[in-house]
């Protein structure tokens, strides 16, 4: 059954909702889509902003049409990466994202979107993304 008519937007949609299911299955919220939706759009934007230009384009790529339009949402590629090496600087805008809301572990979050990023990506862009980060920052892809 088409929801839009258009099937390029019709099958995005639902991979979407795919990606966000598992997102809450992986942080156990039962079908809380708006807060998975939270979830993965903090987590990408961390990423993408600690990603050279070059190496965002690659990995959005991969990406469902609808998810790299959240991937490229706000983005201003001058002066990035932005140079960070820890995972508690990197988990910083995940912190603030979920301010006020029920309390969430940053680390959790950061770890349940890559789990869902690498199950529906190519291990060789996951690998490369992942190489392309600090030490620190690669241990939440475990």
């Amino acid at each position: 059954m088409s929801t839009t008519g258009v099937a390029a937007f019709d099958s995005t949609l639902q991979t979407t909702h795919i990606w966000l299911n598992e997102i809450c299955e992986e942080m156990g919220w039962g079908r809380d889509a708006p807060r998975a939706y939270h979830a993965l759009r903090a987590v990408l934007h961390a990423l993408r902003d600690r990603l050279r230009p070059e190496e965002a384009a690659g990995f959005a790529a991969q990406l469902p049409l609808l998810i790299r339009g959240i991937f490229y949402e706000g983005w201003h590629p001058a002066g990035k990466p932005i140079r960070v090496r820890t995972a508690e600087d990197f988990l910083a805008p995940v912190v603030d994202a979920f301010r006020g809301d029920p309390p969430t572990q940053a680390v959790a979050v950061a770890r349940a979107v890559f789990t869902v990023v690498k199950r529906h990506m190519t291990a060789g862009e996951v690998s490369d993304i992942i190489a392309a980060l600090p030490a620190d920052i690669q241990t939440l892809w475990a």
